[in-house]
């Protein structure tokens, strides 16, 4: 991730300043060391001057004794003591430099076990990291499927609903066909018992008409043969005339009267349903 630019500009001004800053250090510690050194030869001559001021002269000159000439000089011890006094600082020095370095060396020890520590963090962290990007590409690829997944059963539902809008719609033809069948039907069924109920009618009367004309008949047979009773003594050619009479009146006429065929016969074949 790229850092914002204020930060990114806030280290390069800080890098500047530290390269600038420590462009100088060699000369500051050069500086530092003739300093020291300066002092430690002020040091030293003021021992001497001070250890050729203490010197005794020599008794076959007026001149000042002669350094090294002597055991007991005390130029020469003045310069021993100025050599130890810088021999112990030295190895003062020398026991703070080992310590120094003592202290640099363990904690250069703990910082290369701080490393190895935090150089195993990172090898767990960056395997953590990878297993979490394989677990994020995983999850990202279920949620495709998911998505497609879901896109398709949106696919198929909408299909579903056109047929069932298709279904509901055929479904309502059809029950306006039911209803307009079933008032056809209705309709049928009455004309059918309007028709029936015509028929029994003239079925009845044609009952009653028989029934009459039966009845007519009968008293028009029943008429003659009375007549011919009466006639029977007086004339024989009646009385076989009345006798045809008679015999049709058995065999049963086909015919009436004025030569028309009888209404049994026409309708001796009709039913209740025709």
């Amino acid at each position: 991730m790229a850092e914002p630019s204020w930060q990114e500009t806030l280290r390069l001004r800080l890098a500047e300043r530290n390269a600038r800053e420590s462009s100088y250090a060699p000369i500051i510690e050069q500086y530092r060391r003739l300093a020291q050194q300066t002092k430690l030869l002020k040091e030293r001559n003021a021992s001497l001057l001070r250890a050729m001021g203490s010197a005794r002269p020599n008794p076959s000159s007026s001149t000042v004794f002669v350094p090294g000439t002597g055991e007991d000089n005390p130029v020469r011890a003045a310069y021993i003591a100025s050599l130890e006094s810088q021999i112990s600082s030295l190895r003062d020095e020398l026991a703070t430099v080992y310590k120094t370095q003592g202290q640099n060396a363990q904690r250069l020890l703990a910082m290369n076990e701080t490393l190895r520590e935090k150089e195993e963090l990172s090898r767990l962290d960056s395997e953590n990291l990878r297993k979490s990007r394989d677990e994020i590409a995983v999850l990202r690829k279920k949620v495709e499927q998911h998505s497609e997944l879901m896109a398709e059963k949106d696919r198929t539902a909408q299909i579903l609903h056109d047929e069932i809008n298709t279904l509901q719609l055929e479904l309502s033809q059809i029950e306006e066909r039911n209803q307009t069948l079933t008032k056809d039907n209705a309709k049928l069924l009455q004309r059918w018992l309007d028709a029936k109920q015509a028929e029994v009618n003239r079925m009845n009367e044609a009952n009653q008409f028989y029934e009459d004309m039966h009845s007519r008949r009968q008293a028009a047979l029943d008429k003659p043969a009375t007549n011919g009773d009466e006639k029977g003594d007086s004339s024989p050619t009646n009385t076989s005339g009345s006798g045809n009479g008679e015999e049709r009146k058995e065999t049963g006429a086909t015919t009436t009267t004025d030569g028309t065929p009888s209404l049994a016969e026409t309708d001796v074949n009709l039913t209740p349903n025709g």
